[in-house]
C-alpha cells in the first residue's frame, strides 16, 4: 500500500511537471515571459511592449575583483601608538561590491589625460591642467629626486606603477571619466553607439552615462545584433536608446568608503570555509581572531614562512626602519626603493594587490576622530551630501560645457519632511553640528574640517605600523603626496553571494493535504 501511494506521488507529480512546462512553453519552449502579477507578456509590443532584461546578472567590469561583503569588526587591531583613538573597533557589516584588483597605475592615467586632451584641451585647456598630477610631490630639500619629479610618471619602465601626485578630487574625477568610458564601450559592443563616434567628440557632444540615461546625448547608431534589436524597441517597434534596466550599463565606478576598503584588505574569506557550491554547507561566523596585515592570520608576519624559495621574503614594500628602504645590495628586503608595479607583492585572498604598503590609499569618506563609532552599522560611511537632478525652467535636464549633466545639491527643505534624513548636507552629522556641540577649529585648533579624507594603508615609505589595515590617517582633499595613490571601487547589484548565487534562503513549498 505505501509503494502504491509513493507511486501515485510521483506519478501525479510528473503530470503537475508536464502540464507546468507546457502551460508556459516547455522547458525549452520560446513563448515570451509574462508577468505574474498581470499575465501580461514581456517585451511583446502587441501587449504594450514593457521590457524587461533577460540577463539578471551583474558582469564584472574592467580592472575589478567580486568582494563577498559580510560582518567584520572595523577598527584597530594594533596598539594605538599615535595616540589618536580614531580607531574604536566595532562591528559592522558591508555589502557586497567590486574593487579594484590592484593601485591606478601611471599608464592607466595617461590614457585619461590623453583623452581629456584630445576632446577638451582646445576648447577648455584648464580641465586638462586641473587633472594633471603634481610630480613635484617628489622633491624634497636634502634629497636629490629630480629624476622621479621627471620621469616616474612618464617614463615606460614606469608604466604599471601606482600613480602618485593625484589628491582626492583628482581620483573622484578619474573614476567618473572611467564609469563613462566604460559604459560607452558596453554600447558599442551592443551597437547602441557607433565607434566612428570616438574621434568626434568634443566639448559637450561626449558620451556621459547620466546623460545618455536622460535623452541628453544620442550619437551615432551602431549595428545591432537580432536580439537587441528584438529587446530595445518601443511600444510601437521602433528602436530606442538603452535604459539602465536593460541590464547593459554597470554602475558608476567610485572612490571605495573606508569600510569598504578596511574589509576587502582584511580577506576574510579565504580563511572561511563557506559558501561551498552545495547549498547548506556554509562557513558560520567562524573568524574569531583580529589579522594585524592584510595576507590574513596564517601568515601573521612581515615575512612569507612558507617553505620554498620565498620563505622569509617580505611580503609588501615598507619600509624597515630608519634610512632602510629596500635592504643591501645582493639581498634587497622588499626589492622596491620606490613604490613597485601594482602587480608585485603578495595579494590578499580576494586576490587584491598592495592594500598593504606600496602606496597609501584615498577613499570616499571625510574624516572625523570618532568614526565610525558614531555611524550605521551596515554600509557605513561618512561624507554624504545628497545631490537630485537640476531641471532647468521648463523642467527639463540640462547638460554643461563638458557634456556632463547638471546636478544640483538637496535643500534642507526638500528633506525636512523625511524620516531617513533631515537636511541635504549631512558630513557633520553627530560630529560637527549642533546636536553634537562639537567643533574642529581649522588652522586653530585642529586640522580637521568637511575637506578632509580619510587615507588607508601604509606607503613604501612608512613604517610597519601603517601597514595595518584597521588604521587610519587624512588629508586635505586638494593635496597630494608620493605616498599616496588610489583605486576605484564599484556597487554590487543582485545577489550578495555573486553571479548564479541564490538571495535569501529558498526552501521548498510545503505539499498541502488533500
Amino acid at each position: 500500500m505505501r509503494r502504491l501511494t509513493s507511486l501515485s506521488l510521483l506519478l501525479g507529480t510528473s503530470v503537475m511537471f508536464s502540464f507546468t512546462a507546457c502551460k508556459n512553453g516547455g522547458l525549452f519552449g520560446k513563448k515570451k515571459e509574462s508577468s505574474s502579477a498581470t499575465g501580461w507578456s514581456y517585451n511583446d509590443p502587441k501587449m504594450g511592449g514593457f521590457s524587461v532584461a533577460k540577463n539578471k546578472d551583474q558582469q564584472t567590469g574592467p580592472g575589478l575583483v567580486f568582494v563577498q561583503g559580510g560582518t567584520f569588526v572595523m577598527g584597530a587591531t594594533e596598539q594605538d601608538v599615535m595616540a589618536d583613538w580614531n580607531n574604536i573597533p566595532r562591528r559592522i557589516t558591508v555589502s557586497s561590491f567590486y574593487i579594484d584588483e590592484t593601485e591606478v597605475a601611471n599608464v592607466h592615467y595617461r590614457e585619461y589625460l590623453f583623452w581629456l586632451q584630445r576632446v577638451y584641451g582646445e576648447s577648455f585647456p584648464d580641465v586638462v591642467r586641473k587633472a594633471l598630477p603634481d610630480t613635484l610631490v617628489w622633491r624634497s630639500e636634502l634629497a636629490y629626486n629630480e629624476p622621479l619629479v621627471e620621469y616616474y610618471f612618464r617614463h615606460p619602465a614606469y608604466n604599471n606603477y601606482p600613480v602618485v601626485g593625484v589628491n582626492w578630487k583628482q581620483a573622484a574625477d578619474y573614476a567618473k571619466w572611467r564609469s563613462n568610458r566604460v559604459n560607452e564601450k558596453l554600447l558599442m559592443d551592443k551597437g547602441l553607439l557607433s565607434k566612428a563616434d570616438v574621434n568626434t567628440e568634443a566639448d559637450d557632444n561626449t558620451f556621459d552615462t547620466k546623460s545618455y540615461l536622460a535623452g541628453q546625448y544620442e550619437g551615432t547608431p551602431g549595428k545591432m545584433s537580432k536580439d537587441v534589436k528584438a529587446q530595445l524597441r518601443n511600444s510601437d517597434g521602433s528602436p530606442r536608446a538603452a535604459q539602465f534596466e536593460d541590464g547593459i550599463m554597470l554602475p558608476n565606478y567610485r572612490l571605495p568608503t573606508e569600510a569598504e576598503w578596511e574589509y576587502a584588505a582584511l580577506g576574510y574569506i579565504g580563511q572561511n570555509p563557506g559558501p561551498s557550491k552545495k547549498e547548506g554547507k556554509r562557513g558560520e561566523e567562524l573568524i574569531m581572531n583580529r589579522q594585524v596585515y592584510s595576507w590574513g592570520t596564517n601568515n601573521s608576519g612581515l615575512r612569507d614562512i612558507r617553505r620554498g624559495t620565498w620563505q622569509g621574503q617580505f611580503l609588501a614594500n615598507f619600509k624597515r626602519g630608519s634610512g632602510d628602504n629596500m635592504g643591501m645590495a645582493g639581498g634587497l628586503n622588499d626589492r622596491a626603493s620606490i613604490p613597485g608595479p601594482v602587480t608585485s607583492f603578495f595579494p590578499n585572498t580576494f586576490g587584491i594587490y598592495n592594500m598593504s604598503g606600496n602606496v597609501s590609499e584615498w577613499v570616499l569618506d571625510v574624516y572625523r576622530p570618532l568614526s565610525p563609532v558614531d555611524g550605521d552599522d551596515f554600509n557605513y560611511f561618512r561624507g554624504n551630501k545628497f545631490q537630485t537632478l537640476y531641471l532647468n525652467g521648463d523642467k527639463e535636464p540640462e547638460k554643461d560645457s563638458l557634456g556632463q549633466l547638471k546636478m544640483r545639491d538637496v535643500t534642507d527643505e526638500e528633506s525636512a519632511g523625511r524620516l531617513n534624513y533631515q537636511k541635504g548636507d549631512v558630513i557633520n552629522y553627530l560630529d560637527g553640528d549642533s546636536l553634537s556641540q562639537v567643533e574642529y577649529g581649522y588652522g586653530i585648533t585642529s586640522l580637521i574640517n568637511d575637506k578632509s579624507r580619510v587615507v588607508k594603508g601604509g606607503s613604501w615609505n612608512d613604517r610597519a605600523y601603517w601597514l595595518s589595515p584597521g588604521n587610519r590617517r587624512y588629508m586635505q582633499e586638494d593635496l597630494a603626496t608620493n605616498t599616496i595613490g588610489f583605486r576605484c571601487a564599484m556597487d554590487r547589484v543582485g545577489s550578495p553571494e555573486g553571479n548564479k548565487f541564490k538571495t535569501g534562503q529558498i526552501f521548498k513549498k510545503q505539499r498541502q493535504k488533500r
